[in-house]
C-alpha cells in the first residue's frame, strides 16, 4: 500500500496567468516563480500551485481543465482579523465568514473569497 505523506504541488487552470500571480501575490503574499521553460508557478510554505493557460495546458493535464473549477483551503497565521482587514482593503468581496470549519487535523475559522477566475479560496486560522 502506499502511504501519501502531504501534497507537493497542484495545478490551477487559469484565464491569464499575469493576472492570476497579480492576484495571488498581491492578496495572498504568495511568491511568483518561473520554472522549466516558461512555465509559472505560485510558491507558499513548501509547497506550489502551477498554473496551466486555459487552452494552452502542459501535458498529461486534467481530463477537463476549467477555470474556475478549483475549491481550496488555505491555512494561514495571520490572524483572521487581519486577514479580513487586508482583503477589505484590497477591495476583495468576503463570500462568507469568518465561519467554524473541520480541517484536517481539527478545527478551523475562515472567510471564503474568489480568485479572478472564480475559484474559491477559503482562507483559514487553526483554532
Amino acid at each position: 500500500m502506499i502511504e501519501i505523506q502531504q501534497i507537493d504541488h497542484l495545478v490551477l487552470t487559469v484565464r491569464d496567468i499575469p493576472t492570476t500571480l497579480d492576484f495571488y501575490t498581491q492578496v495572498l503574499g504568495m511568491r511568483a516563480i518561473r520554472f522549466g521553460e516558461g512555465r509559472h508557478a505560485l510558491a507558499f510554505g513548501r509547497q506550489k500551485i502551477n498554473l496551466h493557460q486555459a487552452g494552452r495546458e502542459f501535458e498529461p493535464k486534467a481530463a477537463q481543465p476549467l477555470p474556475g473549477s478549483a475549491d481550496l483551503c488555505l491555512l494561514t497565521d495571520t490572524d483572521i482579523k487581519q486577514v479580513i482587514a487586508h482583503l477589505k482593503s484590497q477591495d476583495i468581496a468576503i463570500i462568507a465568514g469568518p465561519v467554524k470549519r473541520t480541517g484536517a487535523t481539527g478545527a478551523l475559522l475562515s472567510v471564503y473569497i474568489r480568485d479572478p477566475d472564480a475559484n474559491l479560496l477559503e482562507i483559514s486560522n487553526r483554532v
